[in-house]
């Protein structure tokens, strides 16, 4: 039997149980063993074995029917018992029902008795404090108060209860009885003070709940109200100790908002009674102190001051908006930043534009002292405006020209200090405008920044500088305009900056903003035609100073030199003084001018000084070095040409350098040099023009050949 148990391993594997089996069977071996295999032996062993295990099995299978007839008889009785069970718990469920029922019912006669036994106690309560009532009524129309709740001081809570109902009732007293009702008016507004002076001295102790049961008797008092002013005023004492009245303000209004809630039944009433006590008391005061002793005498402190405590307020208002203040805490605060500077902000853009003009006007007179300069006026009317169409058109000067004496009146610091005044006069306006007037504050300003600064300093520079412009036929003109030009452009720049980052925002969705566009635009329109008349005129005065250098360095031996084999210059003196001239201007123009605007200059200058060069050469007649000669010089003149960088005026000085070669050429070549590239779109009398300054054009070889 154990040898079956230790054959039936878990888990059990029929082949492995074969080979132990074998291997526990002597003669059961295969090889190698101490006995020889034994078929006999081995056979035996497993016909024994297998009725051994027939055995087992069949004591098994009847110890499985035991167990099966067991586990049926105690399935029946616990199903048996189950029955049982569940008829005792309805039992159970059906006495407890009627147990709730029971329950139910004396419950509502429970209830019905205590509303009877309610009924009787409320009228019987009320009957016993009317009696009480009237005890004390008694003793006040004795003039005597004998009770213990009007003598014991520890009891003024009780006492104040009884005398406010007992002054009800007293004011319904008749005539004859008013000696009564004054007692009980003398002993309400005496009670009424004790306990004024008690949270009074609680509150000095910081003793929280003693302040909060005082508060809530005082609550039906008519004091109430004066409770609430004396805890305001005692809670500002030593508040204000810094010098910023501002943030003294913000940590009191925090400290109280942290144990009002704690003390008054309504602590959102209590605490905007406190921040207007502190707005209508403290802070208009101050205000009134820093603004009204320089309201009259000192106009840029006063806008200062106005600006940084609106400013300052406004923060303040801000940060007690985390508040509780009631329903419209929004409206609420600016009513009362309303109070503080409504008598400031009515008249506060007349004051603003009167200092901003008497501000700029001082800057500019400042500036113009600073160069001894008286300024001029500049004509208006009927007159000046023909002037200036006249001017225009003929580009004339009219009337003497002035000495400048190099001098722009063009400033930089002058127009930094004028931007950086209407740059805080916008912010201000910002600020301190009323949003439906802040289109129309803003423009008022802009109004003044270009009359102080476009027209009273940019036009009036650009005047004086047109009349400052010498005639063309000058010798030796210093031309300052390009100055003008350049200082009147980087000002402009910082103009039209200050208009985009400062005004535009202020009127971007008002009407203003299409006037303030027309007017910016007609200035820009006005100052670049005196621009363009003042760079027009200074181009002419350059070419006059071209034409006075050749006229007076230029002979006419150097192109038709007596000794033509005696030639040592490779160009004329002449001609490196033009080319030294115009380099310097062209160098002036771009140092003056910025974009398109340096090319646009350089090519009207270009092609005038192509002009200038091109009838310069027709007045001279040529040999044959001479030709060579005026080549050279038009190869230099276009040499400096490329320092214009514009092509047009290249190409012209390119088609003046084959011209010349009509100089030189042999009298063979004339019809193949007219025919080609740069000489074949040319007009036939321009080519002719050309022949006919050579000094042997008169030969009847050379007209042959050409005709």
């Amino acid at each position: 039997m154990f040898l079956f148990f230790w054959l039936f391993e878990e888990p059990f594997v029929a082949d492995e149980y074969i080979e132990r089996l074998v291997w526990r069977t002597p003669g059961g071996g295969s090889r190698g063993g101490p006995e020889a295999f034994d078929p006999k032996r081995l056979l035996e062993e497993f016909v024994n074995h297998i009725q051994e295990l027939q055995l087992m099995d069949e004591r098994i299978q009847r110890k499985v029917e035991k167990l099966e007839q067991q586990c049926q008889k105690e399935a029946k009785e616990f199903a048996k018992k189950v029955q049982e069970l569940q008829k005792s718990n309805q039992v159970a469920f059906q006495h407890f029902q009627e147990l709730d029922e029971h329950i139910s019912y004396v419950a509502t006669k429970v209830c019905h008795l205590g509303d009877q036994l309610e009924g009787v106690n409320t009228p019987r309560q009320r009957a016993v404090e009317a009696q009480k009532l009237m005890k004390y009524f008694n003793e006040f129309l004795d003039g005597e108060l004998k009770s213990d709740v009007f003598t014991n001081s520890e009891k003024i809570k009780e006492a104040a209860d009884i005398i406010q109902k007992l002054h009800l009732i007293a004011q319904e007293l008749p005539f004859d009885r008013q000696m009564a009702f004054f007692l009980f008016l003398g002993k309400y507004h005496d009670l009424e003070c004790q306990l004024i002076q008690e949270f009074t001295s609680a509150q000095r102790r910081g003793e929280i709940s003693r302040m909060r049961e005082v508060a809530a008797v005082l609550l039906h008092f008519k004091g109430y109200s004066h409770c609430v002013d004396v805890y305001i005023k005692q809670c500002q004492e030593g508040a204000y100790l810094r010098n910023d009245i501002f943030e003294d303000a913000a940590i009191l209004c925090q400290r109280v908002n942290k144990q009002v809630g704690d003390i008054f039944s309504n602590p959102e009433t209590v605490l905007a009674k406190l921040i207007q006590n502190v707005f209508e008391i403290k802070l208009q005061s101050f205000v009134k102190d820093q603004l009204e002793e320089c309201r009259k005498s000192d106009a840029e402190q006063y806008l200062k001051n106005l600006y940084d405590l609106y400013t300052r307020t406004t923060n303040l208002s801000s940060k007690l908006m985390e508040f509780n203040l009631g329903t419209d805490k929004q409206t609420f605060l600016t009513k009362l930043i309303k109070s503080i500077f409504i008598s400031y902000l009515e008249n506060y853009i007349e004051v603003e534009t009167g200092y901003l003009k008497s501000r700029s006007a001082m800057i500019l007179q400042r500036y113009y002292d600073s160069k001894n300069h008286q300024k001029r006026s500049i004509g208006t009317g009927g007159i000046q405006d023909l002037k200036e169409r006249i001017r225009q058109r003929t580009n004339l000067p009219l009337g003497p020209s002035i000495d400048t004496h190099g001098e722009t009146f063009l400033s930089q610091e002058v127009v930094v200090n004028l931007l950086q005044e209407t740059k805080q006069a916008f912010e201000r306006c910002h600020r301190l405008s009323d949003p439906s007037d802040l289109p129309r504050n803003a423009f008022r300003i802009f109004t003044i920044l270009v009359e102080f600064l476009c027209i009273e300093h940019i036009d009036y520079a650009l005047e004086t500088g047109l009349a400052g412009i010498p005639s063309s036929d000058s010798r030796n003109a210093n031309l300052y305009f390009l100055d003008v030009v350049q200082q009147a452009n980087t000002i402009f720049h910082l103009f039209d900056k200050q208009f985009n980052d400062h005004l535009m925002p202020l009127i971007s969705s008002s009407p203003k903003l299409s006037e303030c566009l027309q007017k910016k635009k007609e200035i820009i329109e006005q100052m670049e035609m005196k621009l363009d008349t003042g760079i027009d005129r200074t181009l002419n005065c350059m070419i006059g100073q071209m034409k006075h250098i050749l006229a007076s360095e230029q002979k006419k031996t150097d192109f038709k030199p007596e000794d033509e084999n005696n030639v040592l210059i490779q160009y004329t003196n002449a001609c490196v003084k033009v080319c030294a001239y115009v380099r310097k201007q062209v160098e002036k123009i771009k140092n003056s001018m910025d974009g398109k605007n340096v090319d646009t200059v350089l090519m009207e200058l270009g092609v005038r000084f192509h002009r200038l060069i091109y009838e310069h050469l027709q007045q001279y007649s040529y040999s044959c070095m001479g030709g060579m000669l005026a080549i050279c010089d038009v190869a230099e003149y276009r040499k400096c040409a490329k320092d214009f960088k514009i092509p047009m005026v290249l190409h012209l000085f390119d088609t003046l350098h084959a011209l010349c070669n009509l100089l030189v050429v042999a009298p063979d070549n004339l019809k193949q040099v007219c025919s080609g590239e740069q000489l074949a779109n040319l007009d036939k009398n321009i080519l002719h023009s050309f022949v006919q300054l050579r000094a042997d054009y008169r030969s009847a070889r050379l007209a042959r050949h050409f005709s």
